[in-house]
């Protein structure tokens, strides 16, 4: 089914039903400790389950999820005005966040790396790069409307 742009998408006419009801993102990584701290203390997140039987896994519910997908010259665009430059994989989180500073500070506490200075971008958000424990690029954005 092809769908209209999204400019021209008037939700009030327009009824989809939800074909994916959930979007879960799976992280395997190396030191699992550090990025569950990571994740828990610097964002404040509780863990919604524990998964202990051959391994260990943690959930984290992260709120309302979207995917976005880039062509090479929009992630390049993005990249620019968050980072300054190119910076990013295929993959990168993007965090709304209710305190861009706050939540800065803790990531950084846990280990982040702030790859640029904060920015106000040209849609409207004040935006903040930084990189994991892990090397995974992560914006936090908080909204300034």
């Amino acid at each position: 089914m092809i769908r209209p742009h999204p400019e021209r998408i008037n939700s009030q006419e327009i009824v989809v039903e939800q074909p994916v009801l959930e979007l879960r993102v799976a992280l395997t990584v190396d030191d699992y400790e550090r990025l569950v701290a990571f994740y828990q203390d610097g964002l404040g997140l509780d863990p919604a389950q524990l998964w202990t039987n051959e391994g260990r896994a943690v959930l984290f519910e992260m709120g309302r999820a979207t995917l976005e997908i880039f062509d090479e010259q929009q992630a390049d665009t993005v990249d620019r005005i968050e980072a300054g430059q190119r910076v990013s994989g295929q993959v990168r989180f993007a965090l709304q966040v209710p305190d861009l500073d706050a939540a800065l500070e803790r990531l950084i506490a846990k280990g982040a790396i702030q790859v640029h200075p904060p920015v106000v971008t040209p849609w409207g958000d004040y935006n903040v790069r930084v990189q994991s424990p892990d090397g995974l690029q992560i914006t936090l954005f908080q909204p300034l409307e």
